[in-house]
């Protein structure tokens, strides 16, 4: 068969054609099979009431306007799936925006920044009013896909810093640093350990003056790179589901913290027994060693508001049950206790014993409450009791059952639950993916749910306890995701009796702080090994400057009881936990603070002080406020002398009064009974009586210390029943105080709230002013003593306290020279 011969011309254009053909098919092919899938050119977009929806060549993207500094980003390589958060409460609020179309872009504007959107490769650049960059794409790199993995790159700033992330080991500037969110048992972690138990895919970016946060919504594996292995950007991915995050710039690190609790959620007010000093051990029983404990601490005059029960309370392991033998009358003993002014928490871990004579267990099958493979059967783990199953706290009539199993304690008179092992932990850590989750009705697997559970485990312990009991929860839990603070404590798991560790616990705490958790605590002590005395000692002065004050030690070392440790650490704890409970009024109005606005209670510099340096350097970065006033220095026992930074402002030396400019480091000579604690000029700091409990009346008297400066400072004073809900319906009492240096007064407001104060009589302390010559209250002349006793009772010629007593009323006092 011959082949026709087309003449040259038509040839030509054939040749052509198919090499044209041949190339676009060579181009579809590339694209394909391109491993790095973007987002590629702009197609289309509709306004809608919040924001904007975006096709892309390769993506759906959503941008929605939650608030004038507050955008969220959607973006997936398929449809966009339904609106889904364990994480976020929030609402997007009704805000003005103006959206404006150029050649090559998109312009979203609000009254706090603009969002530039380019159309020819999509990407997105967040920019002030004015046009100053805050946060954008890296360029060429933006936003893409290597299979189910999605990740977004940002640009890397000149000096930019980064600070949060949650319970993440290193230095508090995370600059340089890569880390994992996978909830993970971390069993004597180290300082160098990621992942660790909790995962809170928040961050907040630092440079030139300005700040913004990026909470990432994503429960898959998230990674974070602050520009480790590279100098061209910073980034955050997950191993599958959506790019979705929200973008936040407030003009401070506070109101950041605001605006990122707005949409997760706030810590609901602790009872007030909660921030009392709390003594555990794995484990205290039978019922006579407990009772031991919490006699001799009454005995020795060492307050205390609770005893924590380790999992040998319970039946071989088994959860809601209790060792008849150890503890035959569990409701008898919680009320012994509660006479003594102790509360009781008892750990509550999530594995349950297969077996067929254990109730709960059984009422566990009855409502399907178990995590099952892909094939129907039960998930099982082996841990404490053995092999056990799981139950799935991501499916509503799970933490149904939940909460009626948690409140059997409620009826024992136990008032706290410490959920552990609830990353999940299993022997041999490593549960496998293919593990189903409910998800609230979108079934998923292990891969996707494994970071939510411990947050669902608290928010079922924390509902179960609340119907149960009628009263304010308390839930401590080891593991969790953001919003955990909605419904829980939080403390940082097995950590070890190290001096290094220890600091470690307060770099961990502070950048919990950082990341929308005020409720914080560590294993004071160190949960294994043994302490030095001096370890010990330091320990326990660290330990009643933060947000949860627990001693525990584990069952292999030594009882690590504060009288353990001889005369002179028992003089050091004793001194430092009285000093808390005096300082109980200050203690709970901050906690009160925190509830309202989402700043934590102990504080990274960074959040006062974020654009100096100094606070980042890794000779200060352990250095944190404790509430409004008090500056804490925390260095190990075994130095002798160490380099202290003071902020701007003026400082006062808590024990010696002397005042310090601020702006300036210097070298301290260390003593083992002194921890390093400043007080901020200007303070206005309320105490009470010294108690043995919060359940113990104080005097009528409430001491009021006012620092001298020339700032204008106020400080708001609040007080409830401390137990019950009552506060939600005006059942409070409330004052603000001011201290106004250019008028020379001190002010008291009226109070708000139904609630009558435990205080006649106020007791003014004034720091600082030695040039005083008198006082009036409300124009009548006061009386003026003078005090030279610390706030250890130590006598100091040198101290000149000016004291003078005050009803409990609104009015102002006039400082006369």
């Amino acid at each position: 068969m011959s082949i026709p011969r087309l003449p040259r011309k038509k040839l030509k254009n054939l040749c052509t054609i198919l090499l044209c053909s041949s190339s676009l098919v060579l181009m579809m092919t590339e694209v394909l099979a391109h491993p790095v899938l973007q987002p590629g050119k702009l197609i289309s977009y509709t306004r809608n009431p919040n924001g904007v929806a975006i096709k892309t060549e390769h993506a759906q993207v959503e941008l929605t306007v939650f608030s004038p500094g507050v955008i969220r980003v959607r973006m997936d390589k398929k449809n966009l799936g339904s609106d889904f958060s364990y994480a976020v409460t929030g609402q997007a609020s009704k805000t003005d925006f103006q959206l404006t179309e150029l050649d090559d872009k998109l312009i979203l504007q609000t009254s706090a920044l603009q969002l530039l959107i380019q159309k020819q490769t999509f990407s997105l650049r967040f920019e002030t009013p004015d046009g100053v960059l805050i946060n954008q794409d890296e360029p060429g790199l933006s936003n893409s896909w290597i299979g189910d993995e999605v990740s977004s790159y940002k640009t890397l700033q000149d000096g930019e810093r980064f600070i949060g992330l949650g319970e993440k080991t290193g230095n508090l500037d995370r600059r340089g640093s890569a880390y994992t969110n996978w909830n993970t048992d971390a069993f004597r972690y180290t300082g160098e350990t990621d992942p660790l138990y909790a995962s809170i895919p928040f961050y907040i970016g630092i440079h030139h003056g300005m700040n913004y946060g990026i909470f990432f919504d994503n429960s898959y594996q998230t990674d974070f790179n602050f520009g480790a292995s590279n100098r061209r950007f910073s980034s955050f991915s997950a191993q599958g589901g959506e790019l979705n995050y929200y973008f936040i710039f407030q003009p401070r690190v506070a109101d950041i913290l605001r605006a990122y609790t707005d949409l997760t959620g706030r810590m609901p007010l602790p009872p007030l027994w909660s921030l009392g000093y709390q003594q555990n051990r794995w484990s205290y029983y039978p019922e006579s060693e407990v009772m031991r404990i919490a006699q001799t601490l009454r005995e020795k005059k060492i307050p205390a508001d609770g005893i924590t029960l380790d999992i040998h309370y319970m039946d071989g392991y088994r959860v809601f049950s209790w060792d008849k033998q150890a503890f035959p009358d569990p409701k008898a003993m919680t009320a012994r206790l509660a006479k003594l002014g102790f509360k009781t928490t008892v750990i509550v871990d999530p594995g349950i014993k297969i077996d067929a004579g254990y109730a709960t267990y059984t009422r566990g099958l009855q409502q399907d409450a178990f995590l099952r493979y892909a094939d129907g059967t039960h998930y099982a783990g082996e841990v404490w009791p053995g092999w056990v199953v799981f139950p799935d706290f991501t499916r509503a009539a799970t933490r149904s059952w939940w909460q009626a199993e948690v409140a059997s304690y409620a009826k024992q008179g136990v008032a706290g639950i410490w959920n552990d092992m609830n990353e999940i932990s299993t022997w041999g850590q490593k549960m496998p993916n293919n593990i189903l989750f409910d998800y609230d009705g979108q079934l998923t697997t292990h891969k996707q749910g494994r970071n939510v559970y411990a947050l669902e485990m608290a928010r079922s312990s924390h509902e179960g306890m609340k119907q149960a009991s009628g009263e304010r929860p308390f839930i401590l839990s080891r593991s969790g995701y953001a919003g955990l603070q909605r419904y829980a404590a939080i403390w940082t798991g097995d950590n070890t009796a190290d001096e290094e560790h220890m600091l470690l616990g307060v770099r961990l705490l502070n950048s919990l702080g950082l990341s929308g958790m005020p409720f914080t605590g560590m294993d004071i002590g160190g949960f294994t090994g043994t302490p030095t005395a001096g370890l010990y000692a330091r320990w326990m002065q660290i330990g009643a400057f933060t947000p949860y004050f627990r001693n525990h030690a584990a069952s292999d070392s030594r009882s690590s009881e504060p009288w353990t440790y001889g005369e002179d650490v028992l003089n050091i704890s004793r001194n430092y936990i009285n000093l808390r409970y005096r300082l109980m009024p200050y203690l709970y109005s901050s906690f009160h603070q925190a509830a309202s606005s989402g700043l934590p209670v102990m504080r990274s510099l960074a959040i006062d002080y974020t654009h100096d340096a100094q606070v980042y350097s890794r000779h200060y970065q352990n250095q944190y406020m404790f509430g409004d006033a008090f500056l804490i220095a925390p260095f190990t026992s075994n130095k002798e002398f160490g380099r202290l930074y003071l902020p701007e402002g003026e400082w006062y030396d808590l024990y010696s009064d002397k005042r310090e400019p601020g702006k300036q480091a210097k070298t301290l000579e260390l003593r083992l009974d002194r921890l390093p604690v400043y007080v901020k000029a200007g303070s206005i700091i309320p105490m009470q009586s010294q108690v043995q409990s919060t359940a113990e009346q104080p005097e009528d008297s409430l001491f009021i210390h006012v620092y001298n400066g020339t700032q204008s400072n106020s400080a708001s004073y609040y007080e409830d029943d401390g137990h019950s809900y009552a506060y939600q319906n005006g059942d409070f009492y409330q004052r603000q105080m001011r201290f106004v240096p250019e008028r020379r007064e001190i002010q008291f407001e009226a109070s708000q709230g139904k609630h009558a104060s435990k205080f006649r009589k106020l007791e003014i302390l004034l720091h600082g002013f030695n040039d005083v010559r008198s006082i009036a209250f409300n124009g009548k002349t006061i009386d003026l003593e003078t005090l030279r006793l610390g706030f250890f009772g130590q006598e100091d010629r040198e101290l000149n306290v000016s004291k003078f007593t005050i009803p409990n009323s609104a009015g102002k006092i006039t400082l006369n020279y």
